[in-house]
């Protein structure tokens, strides 16, 4: 059950903090082992801050830093969420990646990074050259040299994603308290408490998952070692008119400050150009600039001229929990009850089932944390927001079953009316219209709204009806 305010009077086994993919994901794994969880975030929804806003790639771990944690737990967590995501009907699409090298030390590096992949366990890299790279990507732009091919990375919505694990948390017990700061702990009593805004909340463990505060909810329980430094990604999504141009991820040689600008299609049938890498203090700066754009638009313009034609249907920013170090910061205090799974950067939409797994079981080693269980839990139904499947709409078996899913509401996106109040009926449901677009994309389409925003915010108002199970659905 959904709650937005804390449980007086009640411990629980474990309270995370941050409902993003990653506590998400560990508030999952903690209740298919038994465990009491309070899964808590300041914001209004799950999946609200870097869970919503990012590049959305299923990455193979190809390109991580050999040896490190998040090497293992990426290749590991491919593996899962790709797994996890057929079995919930979450959108993923294997377009595979396309390294290009657009000069001589580019192209130079292109058999180290092989290397590279192949210490991570990845073997199946190989190299292109310059015209088998022009047959397979014909709109690229003049130049490109060659490029090492990835054939398994993919694309994946980030919103079903999180939202899936987040539901089966709370369908198998999970307390979901949003809009819930943590302020302060106390740690002297038997249980840990977390001061919120919204009362106490008490708890025998505290794994900390706070995504862009991790740094913050560290230094509570007194430790050090890593801070946070908000990285923003500026991206620019173009019209479905122009997915026709590109057909595999197409990625840049990585430098320090990251993977660089990547041109890549979506699984909502877009092609997505960013993101931006600047490091900022404040971890609520989500807008975009004009600097920032424009520098986009010039790397698009080298990569797929074709672009600078193309209608641009929305841009948005994002934020990741970079960190000084070069490995996510995950540690374990026993003594304390506490655990923090900080600096869970890009990778961590593709890596989150395996964070926690591998959490989960340093805490059933170290904490007292119940054995996983030998059969895997069920994960819920998802409602379909993809490009590649139909939509209730058009599926004639749909409609018949319940003739509200034959009514669109969002013409750019095919959302019906059925859709909109399955999503405001959830077990976590949308409360606002950002929330409703992010579970069924209305709104999000060529005309940003124009046309379905009266209707969609008078069904918002007007709260939600009986929901129709996920099997009708689908």
């Amino acid at each position: 059950m959904n709650h937005r305010n804390a449980a007086p009077g009640r411990t629980f086994d474990i309270a995370v903090i941050g409902a993003g993919v990653v506590g998400s994901a560990l508030a999952r794994e903690f209740t298919r082992r038994g465990a009491s969880v309070a899964l808590l975030d300041a914001r209004g929804d799950v999946g609200d801050v870097t869970s919503k806003a990012n590049t959305a790639i299923l990455h193979t771990g190809f390109d991580a830093k050999p040896g490190t944690l998040e090497s293992t737990l990426v290749a590991r967590g491919y593996d899962l969420l790709s797994d996890y995501a057929a079995r919930a009907g979450i959108p993923t699409e294997p377009t595979g990646a396309l390294l290009v090298a657009w000069n001589e030390d580019e192209y130079a590096a292109l058999p180290g990074l092989a290397e590279q992949a192949a210490a991570n366990g990845y073997r199946h890299t190989r190299m292109v050259g310059a015209d088998e790279l022009r047959r397979r990507e014909p709109h690229l732009g003049p130049g490109a040299l060659g490029a090492m091919e990835v054939p398994d990375e993919g694309i994946v919505c980030p919103w079903t994603t999180t939202l899936a694990f987040a539901t089966e948390a709370v369908r198998q017990g999970a307390t979901l308290l949003l809009e819930t700061t943590v302020t302060g702990v106390d740690t002297a009593g038997e249980d840990i408490v977390l001061r919120t805004g919204r009362g106490d909340v008490r708890a025998r463990q505290v794994v900390n998952a706070a995504g862009l505060a991790s740094d913050a909810v560290h230094r509570m329980f007194g430790h050090g070692g890593f801070t946070v430094t908000p990285r923003r990604g500026q991206l620019i999504v173009f019209d479905k008119l122009a997915r026709s141009l590109v057909d595999h991820v197409l990625l840049p040689v990585p430098t320090k400050m990251g993977k660089g600008v990547l041109v890549a299609p979506t699984v909502y049938g877009n092609v997505l150009l960013g993101p931006t890498a600047e490091d900022l203090d404040d971890p609520t700066a989500t807008g975009t600039t004009e600097e920032g754009l424009a520098m986009l638009r010039e790397k698009g313009a080298r990569i797929l001229p074709a672009l600078r034609d193309e209608e641009v249907t929305t841009i948005y920013a994002g934020l990741r929990a970079a960190t000084e170090h070069g490995d996510y910061q995950i540690s374990f205090h026993p003594e304390q009850g506490y655990v923090c799974v900080g600096g869970i950067r890009s990778t961590g939409l593709t890596s989150s089932l395996a964070v926690a797994e591998y959490v989960a079981g340093v805490m059933a080693e170290k904490m007292g944390l119940r054995p996983a269980p030998e059969t895997a839990s069920e994960p819920p139904a998802m409602p379909y927001i993809g490009q590649a499947g139909p939509r209730p709409s058009a599926d004639p078996a749909c409609v018949a079953r319940d003739p509200a899913y034959g009514e669109v509401v969002c013409f750019c996106e095919r959302v019906s009316r059925g859709e909109i109040r399955d999503a405001l009926a959830g077990d976590i449901p949308a409360t606002t219209a950002e929330g409703l677009r992010r579970r069924t994309r209305a709104g999000m389409g060529r005309c940003q709204g124009f046309f379905c925003g009266a209707a969609v915010r008078r069904m918002l108002e007007d709260g939600a009806g009986t929901p129709v199970p996920a099997e009708v659905a689908r």
